[in-house]
């Protein structure tokens, strides 16, 4: 089974920048999005064989997931039931026969870290919620995550150290999640591979220097990890800041 997760950053922008082409071409049997920006009204988006599930943010043109499935869910869940955390519509579940797919944008913690305190308050809410599903059967977690885990996540660590993205707080809780039972995919595949990010800032010519950040993973329950068959990052796939990524189960 192919996964693809992909922050688009935009996705009525990106589908005029050759998304259609990379989805088309990669014919994923999930395809997850992050910041979609819009509600699913908004644009006529229909690809063929795959049904598609939306979490729009309630402030319109911000934030929002979306999923398109070939594979037919048993049940779609949006949000983690905890309204203070569910009006920027951040997740998307989908529990199928084997497992839960859960499809997440982590809120940023922002220039100054002015929200990192609500981060913080998120992240344990969110790690509650997928140990409560990883009870029941195990789960692929996905998305831009908004935090470069180690100092091989991203370009210049040592001037980044306290940035949004990028703090010890972010990082911990971070370390906590896979702690308490979880697998990041690439790096059980890559541990040491370096240079291979995700994100990069649209200043400074970064991407064209590889100057980025890997911020977005596939994350799975450490009990399947031995399913892990391969981890990608389409860096060279363009139209967002982001980059695609991928997980062969």
């Amino acid at each position: 089974m192919k996964l693809i997760s992909w922050n688009v950053n935009g996705l009525r922008a990106v589908m005029t920048k050759g998304f259609n082409d990379f989805f088309e071409k990669e014919n994923a049997d999930i395809f997850c999005i992050q910041e979609t920006k819009m509600q699913p009204g908004q644009a006529e988006i229909n690809f063929e064989g795959y049904k598609q599930y939306w979490n729009s943010a309630v402030k319109k043109g911000y934030s929002g997931t979306a999923i398109f499935t070939k594979i037919e869910p048993i049940k779609a869940t949006y949000g983690i039931g905890i309204e203070e955390h569910d009006q920027e519509g951040r997740v998307i579940t989908l529990e199928f026969e084997k497992f839960y797919l859960v499809n997440c944008y982590t809120p940023n913690a922002k220039r100054e870290l002015e929200r990192l305190d609500y981060r913080m308050v998120w992240e344990d809410a969110f790690r509650n919620y997928l140990l409560e599903l990883n009870r029941k059967k195990p789960v692929i977690l996905c998305g831009d995550l908004n935090v470069a885990h180690n100092e091989i996540d991203l370009k210049n660590p040592k001037t980044n150290v306290g940035n949004a993205g990028f703090t010890n707080e972010e990082r911990s809780k971070m370390t906590e999640l896979l702690n308490s039972g979880f697998v990041d995919s690439f790096r059980y595949l890559y541990p040491d591979k370096e240079d291979a990010y995700t994100w990069w800032s649209y200043m400074f010519h970064a991407r064209e220097k590889n100057v980025g950040w890997r911020i977005d993973y596939f994350i799975t329950s450490k009990s399947i990890e031995k399913d892990i068959k391969e981890a990608m990052i389409y860096s060279d796939v363009y139209g967002s800041d982001h980059c695609p990524i991928g997980l062969i189960v």
